[in-house]
């Protein structure tokens, strides 16, 4: 038992040190022109398509739900490698790894084998919803890159979009994340598309939809599966491009795109901090910034290989 305990202990203290690792000044000495560089690329990138703000920030979220914040999301299958892209939650919906190797390629030019691409991808998340009018908040940085990616985890750890409010709360307390969390990080969804194969079922089979919204969104996604699966429609109706929080007040008009997102308005336990989100833009911003920088801190497991990786699509 005592060493059953010895062994507990050291491996708490190994996630803490690793979590005690991260800092805002983390690349301050060894590359100062990181964050600038990667600013000036994600601006570049949204100014040409506003979309990829949306994209850049989700594949933050699909990298730190699955095994930790370590870019495993990025890396590409081979023929002896099988990584998460093609996992029910991926597949047709993240996107912008062009736009992550390019950021790569420019940091890799002022700082050779330094800067993490879990980073990038942390860094860039913030600089998107910076750029579509969002909030800011101090990205802790440090991360290093897996030599693995884990397909089974990516399946069943990323949360569906056919969720109800109890298995979201869920998901996320999995992770560490509270309710609040929950609330805050989906409002992420005021910005990005959803494809038709994902809420089909909550314009036509749902009741908590309001009417008109729900035959404007059939118009682009019809009834049966397999016809138009890949239709796209904004998650958020008014603002699609603009981070703000209008994802909310379309949640009390019952227009939330899923299922999954009509659930956070749906009479149960977060009403209130819906209602609280649409009135109040600030505490939204504060809360989306701080529930950003938690599930940032989402770690590896104690013990897994990690690198510096110089192309973020494959292992080094």
């Amino acid at each position: 038992m005592a060493s059953s305990l010895s062994v507990l202990v050291m491996i708490l203290c190994l996630a803490a040190s690793a979590s005690a690792q991260l800092s805002p000044t983390f690349y301050s000495r060894s590359c100062p022109r990181a964050l600038a560089t990667i600013r000036a690329a994600v601006s570049a990138a949204v100014a040409q398509e506003p979309r990829m703000g949306a994209s850049l920030l989700r594949l933050h979220f699909h990298d730190c739900f699955v095994q930790g914040c370590d870019a495993s999301v990025l890396l590409n299958d081979t023929a002896t490698f099988t990584g998460e892209q093609t996992a029910f939650p991926n597949v047709g919906s993240i996107r912008g790894f062009t736009v992550v190797d390019n950021i790569k390629a420019q940091v890799e030019a002022v700082c050779p084998r330094t800067v993490s691409c879990a980073d990038i991808l942390a860094v860039a998340a913030r600089d998107s919803a910076v750029a579509l009018g969002g909030p800011s908040w101090r990205v802790l940085l440090g991360r290093r890159d897996s030599t693995t990616a884990n397909l089974s985890l990516a399946n069943s750890d990323l949360p569906a979009p056919t969720l109800d409010l109890a298995n979201l709360t869920a998901a996320f307390a999995r992770k560490g994340l509270s309710r609040t969390d929950l609330v805050a990080l989906s409002g992420a969804h005021t910005i990005g598309q959803a494809q038709c194969l994902n809420f089909r079922g909550h314009i036509y089979n749902d009741t908590n939809v309001n009417p008109a919204f729900a035959t404007l969104r059939r118009a682009n996604c019809p009834a049966a599966a397999g016809n138009g699966d890949g239709n796209l429609a904004p998650l958020d109706t008014t603002t699609s491009t603009v981070f703000d929080n209008a994802y909310y007040t379309n949640l009390l008009a019952q227009s939330g795109l899923l299922h999954s997102d009509q659930q956070l308005f749906n009479g149960g336990a977060t009403d209130g901090l819906v209602r609280t989100y649409a009135s109040t833009p600030t505490r939204f911003n504060r809360d989306f910034g701080a529930a950003m920088i938690r599930m940032g801190n989402l770690s590896p497991p104690p013990g897994s290989q990690s690198q510096i990786r110089v192309a973020c699509s494959r292992v080094n």
